[in-house]
């Protein structure tokens, strides 16, 4: 151990000052004093990046001790609770280079990690005699997961199917090992213990994961273009399907000279004038007897639905 964190004694004014960054304390003589007094005792804090894993752990477990004889909210607490958590930020960055392939940023992701170290600071006893980075990571772990799962899909899906994701993944992996194959549905339901239908479920969640653009390009070895140009158009011809279908029974039940009408106003778009003309009768007579026959027609789709 480093001789600077083995001995210890009462810090002076020049010595390293609390990190700005997370709770600055006020820098006038009332404050350094009683500053000093509450670290009277403690090790010398060298700059936090000279720090090596075992020197931090001791630093740790003494600043642990001070902590729980402190009130929470002061100066003092404060500046204690801070400086374990510049100490133990390697901790942090060890559990986020494991999310690296991640497509989120590093930077963010040691933030997150950054609040999992606060909560398992607060949360951290000494008389339980764990190591703090045994006890820590399993929470600094779990925050970032819990950040991945929350803001990572682009469906959100339940919880419960999230993790059959993951545990699926690990099967499949560890399957396709052993087999030399992909694992079908029912050697992952057995390996699981699953049926069938909670594996499909499971895996129709996975495509909820990520979404692809409609303006992705196709691989290069792809003929086809952007997924854009490969899905269907909106056909507004089928909006009037339903209404056709349900007037062909009524409109056979129609004279013959109405069905003509019809099919020479709405099918050949001919004016009134060139109906008439057609088949010998005013004008007037045609609008009358169209007339007639669209009351008729809606009548009888109103008394079907």
């Amino acid at each position: 151990m480093s001789p600077r964190l083995d001995a210890s004694h009462t810090r002076t004014t020049t010595s390293t000052p609390p990190p700005e960054h997370l709770d600055p304390i006020e820098q006038d003589h009332g404050v350094l004093a009683d500053q000093d007094d509450v670290l009277s005792g403690l090790p010398e804090i060298p700059p936090y990046d000279e720090v090596g894993p075992v020197d931090a752990r001791a630093l740790s477990k003494t600043l642990f001790e001070r902590l729980e004889s402190l009130e929470e909210g002061t100066h003092e607490y404060s500046y204690v609770r801070n400086t374990l958590v510049e100490l133990n930020l390697a901790l942090v960055k060890f559990a986020a280079s494991r999310f690296r392939s991640r497509s989120e940023p590093l930077e963010d992701i040691i933030q997150v990690g950054t609040i999992g170290l606060i909560k398992a600071i607060d949360r951290f006893e000494l008389s339980r005699g764990v190591e703090f980075p045994t006890f820590a990571m399993p929470t600094i772990v779990g925050e970032i997961k819990r950040f991945f799962r929350d803001t990572s899909w682009s469906v959100r899906v339940p919880r419960r199917l999230q993790e059959l994701r993951l545990d699926l993944a690990k099967a499949g992996d560890e399957l396709a090992q052993k087999l030399d194959r992909a694992p079908t549905v029912q050697e992952l339901a057995e390996r699981l213990g699953l049926t069938k239908d909670e594996v499909v479920e499971g895996m129709a969640a996975s495509n909820a994961y990520t979404a692809s653009s409609l303006d992705a390009q196709p691989e290069e070895d792809d003929s086809e273009g952007a997924l854009a140009d490969r899905i269907g158009y909106e056909d507004h011809g089928l909006e009037g399907i339903e209404y056709v279908e349900s007037l062909k029974p009524l409109i056979a039940e129609l004279p013959q000279r109405d069905r003509r009408i019809l099919s020479l106003r709405f099918v050949a778009n001919m004016t009134q004038s060139e109906i008439g003309d057609e088949l010998g009768i005013s004008q007037m007579h045609v609008s009358r007897l169209l007339s007639r026959t669209l009351v008729r027609l809606r009548k009888g789709l109103t008394v079907e639905e």
